[in-house]
């Protein structure tokens, strides 16, 4: 913390590090530290963090699931498409715009305490959300709700680096990155399963049972350590009065921007031209806090900068090339989300054992974890490149091949980055990079949304426009499709389809690009670390 910290919150700090785990070799040239004793993670510990990870993957299924299945949510409520993408827009704003001040209320209140109250939370407006009276009060539960499961995963990362012993510690960011990579995944099979074959309900109740086992395992497995409410006296009110409002205006304009035509609505301008003067003011307030949520100075560390810039890439890409396939099947084919549960399940069930692994690796101390980032980065181009050269014939079984290719890159690419972040940080300032490293990773998925789909929109009228041209250009295939039993219908159709197909490529291009643009920073930014175990360098470079 900086020296102008008063003395009741240095005290906090000081009572949050009660356990710290011996700090890893940092960066190249920094002093190596001597580690003390290693200490063992005891069985009662490892179930309380179970639970913690049990607890954020919980969010993110609920996230996930509740997406995918919004058209059954939207029919059973007689909710039209317009009104219904408010459902998804109000969550997301408050989930993410919670994630900054979570770690703060979750170091003052307990961990324990504070990631049970929201587990609940999260179960209980889930629990309410079928039985909404009314359209406002569905919008009021699920904000409520995003709000709740917005405090989930931040907790993750600071129990990690609180509690985990140098030696496995990487496996514990293997199992954060689950949450990053299989949940997501696994949102498609989950919202097919309730939606096809139980009911639309269960799309908001399937986290009840998974959150009374994740209690269960918080309660008997985190210590409790004593609140600090004292840091009440301290509180970063403007801080909170800035940055809540500026996240969940930018969210809200990302989201719905191209259903409104981004700027030429007034309403996309307020909330983005006004989000980002709130969050300008937010961050000065940070730099001079003596208390902040955001800690800049951390940005100062190389391979800290290096990863949260990393980080942004990444999501893309994760989007990416989660959506791109998804969205070609449904427009082209037509898939429900049933029929394309096997392409989900193909990456998601071996991301299980391909996440240890690549931890494993990392952990070996000669291994370079800046050359594993480039491996995954040039794994993830490769993929989007080859998806580039996608046709109006590929289906399901077509897009295995590059999905086999994610199960390899983005473990090797996610684990890095997590590795770089958290090497060389104490347990005091984990709640600082925990709401740091959340609050961007879920701010990029909803800004690769965004960019997804008004890129997407304007590719799409883009290639739509040129091949009608193209029709219009050559009378005699116009007027033999216009004569033809399908008639003017079935050329409309050929048509969206063409451009759909284009889009999806340009997509993936995209996607290659971006890849390849952060492959480039690796030689630039970041230095040689070493595994968290690790105290000493080799004795021979």
């Amino acid at each position: 913390m900086n020296t102008a910290t008063p003395s009741t919150t240095g005290t906090a700090e000081q009572n949050f590090a009660q356990t710290p785990a011996p700090v890893s070799v940092r960066e190249a040239g920094a002093p190596v530290q001597q580690a003390p004793t290693e200490a063992r993670l005891s069985l009662r510990l490892a179930i309380g963090l179970i639970g913690v990870l049990l607890a954020s993957l919980l969010a993110i299924l609920n996230e996930q699931v509740t997406a995918v299945a919004m058209a059954d949510i939207r029919g059973a409520f007689s909710i039209g498409h317009d009104d219904g993408t408010w459902l998804t827009a109000l969550f997301e704003a408050t989930n993410v715009a919670t994630m900054v001040f979570a770690p703060w209320f979750g170091v003052t209140f307990t961990l324990k305490r504070f990631t049970i109250g929201a587990v609940l939370a999260t179960m209980f407006f889930g629990i309410l959300c079928p039985f909404a009276p009314s359209l406002l009060a569905l919008y009021v539960l699920r904000a409520l709700q995003g709000v709740a499961g917005g405090c989930l995963p931040p907790m993750l990362i600071i129990v990690a680096l609180r509690y985990l012993p140098p030696k496995i510690k990487l496996y514990g960011l293997a199992g954060y990155a689950l949450t990053a990579t299989f949940g997501p995944a696994l949102g498609t099979p989950l919202a097919a399963l309730w939606t096809e074959y139980v009911s639309w309900q269960m799309a908001f109740w399937q986290i009840v049972p998974l959150g009374l086992v994740s209690c269960v395992a918080i309660q008997q497995g985190l210590p409790l350590d004593p609140s600090k409410l004292e840091r009440f006296r301290s509180f970063n009110w403007r801080g909170f009065l800035l940055g809540f409002p500026a996240i969940a205006m930018l969210v809200i304009g990302l989201l719905q921007g191209d259903r409104l035509d981004w700027l030429n609505s007034t309403f996309i301008c307020v909330m983005l031209y006004g989000g980002t003067l709130l969050f300008v003011a937010f961050l000065v307030n940070e730099w001079f806090h003596p208390l902040p949520f955001f800690k800049l100075q951390l940005l100062s560390r190389r391979n800290f900068a290096h990863g949260l810039l990393t980080l942004v890439g990444a999501v893309v890409l994760l989007v990416g090339v989660a959506v791109i396939p998804a969205q070609y099947l449904a427009k082209v084919h037509g898939y429900r989300p049933l029929q394309t549960t096997p392409l989900a399940l193909l990456l998601a069930i071996p991301l299980l054992i391909a996440l240890p692994l690549t931890a494993a690796v990392l952990n070996i101390r000669r291994v370079d974890c800046r050359w594993v980032l480039a491996i995954g980065l040039s794994l993830m181009a490769t993929t989007c490149f080859m998806g580039s050269f996608m046709t109006s014939e590929w289906i399901r079984e077509n897009f295995y091949w590059l999905q086999s290719i994610q199960i390899v890159a983005q473990p090797m690419v996610i684990l890095s980055i997590l590795m770089g972040v958290t090497t060389g940080l104490p347990p005091t300032e984990g709640p600082f990079a925990s709401a740091m490293f959340n609050s961007l990773k879920s701010f990029t998925a909803v800004a690769a949304t965004g960019l997804i789909e008004g890129l997407g929109t304007a590719r799409e009228h883009f290639h739509s426009s040129m091949l009608v041209d193209r029709l219009g250009n050559n009378a005699l295939i116009t007027s033999q499709s216009i004569d033809s039993a399908h008639g003017l219908g079935e050329l409309a159709h050929r048509v969206h389809e063409q451009a759909v197909v284009l889009t999806s490529a340009d997509l993936y291009l995209v996607m290659a690009g971006i890849a390849l643009a952060f492959l480039l920073v690796i030689p630039v930014l970041p230095v040689r670390i070493y595994p968290p175990w690790s105290t000493t360098p080799p004795s021979s470079r």
